[in-house]
């Protein structure tokens, strides 16, 4: 039919990791490209996320990545130290991290579930 517009292109469906990166990159605007992808990563590895929404995926393997990568954490517990004091005793340098990854959100005490 002439003046019939041809049907647009039809619209792909992100993917996962798409999902995922997009909520990593709203979450923390200033995260290097290299950690970016070392926290998208670990949230599509990891067995506890599989089912997570994107957006948490994206929080919850962000923390843990900065957590694990940035911190003392590992240390403390290697010295016997159980996560509830682990996590305490690093909650200040977290915070430092996401903050520097421009991230609003912070951990608190209580507030953090993995």
């Amino acid at each position: 039919m002439p003046g019939r517009r041809p049907d647009p292109a039809p619209r792909q469906v992100p993917t996962r990791r798409e999902r995922i990166a997009q909520a990593v990159a709203r979450l923390a605007p200033g995260l290097p490209a290299f950690e970016a992808e070392a926290i998208l990563d670990r949230a599509l590895a990891s067995p506890g996320l599989r089912g997570a929404a994107p957006e948490n995926a994206a929080w919850l393997g962000m923390v843990a990545y900065a957590r694990h990568v940035f911190t003392e954490y590992d240390a403390l517990l290697a010295e016997g130290y159980d996560q509830d004091s682990a996590r305490h005793f690093v909650l200040d340098d977290l915070n430092a991290v996401l903050a520097g990854w421009g991230v609003r959100r912070r951990i608190g005490e209580e507030a953090e579930e993995a």
